[in-house]
């Protein structure tokens, strides 16, 4: 006689269908973007290709990026150089990497933890309300008055230039200006049913605040985070023009655009091109697939 009891799972173990019912619903999520949103997709793509070479930069350059050669100075692109060489015969797509290696760190560590300070600010300050809520939104509106380059610029010079402080001054501009994004949907979040119905049932403000609110507004966190990083991109590579970036010989796309670049674009436009074109597609792609993200996010507008 047959058994009738159900097969067990290992503990800590998925069932195969759950995992299969993951799988396909990441496959429809990606199908669903490259229908709706193609412009959204190559974004992506464009972002991936990108990563990748900055993750595997070690891998994929075929020198290293402070090797110099006097004898390759000012070369055209090449199949030994593709994108040509500096004034010190340094190869450009070496560079071109662990530049984009360093932007996109910085970039991502700051936003990071830019959206983390400014989700713990705006949870607390939308949920209570109340005279902690307008004292926290003058302090914003105090902040962002200030100019941000100017901010950054005197922070830097004081605490000095490493990826570490580039890290956390650029977070520490880029925060208030988020919190408030992200607050004005709290407001309007605190007051749904579900919201409610866990005060009913005794939920103490941070399970209120962390377990009802905040999954419902992470659809906009993470919208805002994908659009922030293009603006942060722009950032760390006018600092590195301006000279404030990570201190050489690390290289530094902004950095390269106001040195070599700035210096030698008569004699070879190609160090200005290379640079001005990944930090171009980068923020394009940034804020293309930024924007598909949203209307695949958010509810009210996934019929769009």
């Amino acid at each position: 006689m047959a058994s009738s009891r159900a097969p067990e799972v290992a503990v800590g173990q998925a069932p195969a269908f759950g995992r299969a019912r993951s799988a396909r619903r990441y496959a429809r999520a990606t199908w669903r973007l490259i229908r709706r949103k193609p412009l959204g997709m190559a974004g992506l793509l464009i972002l991936l290709v990108v990563a990748f070479g900055a993750l595997f930069a070690p891998v994929i350059a075929p020198y290293s990026y402070d090797q110099t050669r006097f004898t390759s100075r000012l070369l055209s692109p090449s199949w030994s150089h593709p994108f040509g060489t500096d004034n010190l015969g340094r190869d450009t797509f070496t560079r071109i990497l662990y530049g984009a290696r360093v932007s996109l760190g910085i970039s991502a560590g700051a936003v990071v933890l830019a959206k983390s300070i400014a989700t713990v600010i705006a949870i607390t300050s939308g949920f209570y309300g109340g005279w902690l809520d307008k004292l926290g939104q003058r302090l914003v509106d105090i902040w962002i008055a200030l100019p941000t380059l100017i901010i950054l610029v005197t922070l830097i010079g004081m605490i000095g230039s490493s990826p570490g402080s580039l890290v956390a001054i650029i977070a520490l501009a880029n925060a208030p200006g988020s919190s408030r994004v992200i607050r004005s949907v709290v407001v309007s979040v605190r007051e749904e049913p579900y919201v409610e119905a866990g005060r009913a049932i005794g939920a103490n403000d941070a399970r209120l605040m962390f377990r009802y609110i905040l999954p419902n507004i992470a659809h906009i966190v993470i919208y805002s985070s994908t659009v922030t990083l293009g603006s942060v991109i722009l950032i760390v590579a006018s600092l590195g023009f301006l000279g404030y970036g990570v201190p050489p010989p690390h290289p530094d796309l902004g950095g390269m655009l106001s040195g070599d670049g700035l210096t030698f674009m008569r004699r070879q436009p190609w160090l200005a091109v290379w640079p001005g074109v990944t930090i171009t597609l980068v923020v394009f792609a940034f804020n293309v697939f930024g924007d598909a993200l949203r209307d695949l996010l958010d509810p009210r507008l996934r019929g769009s």
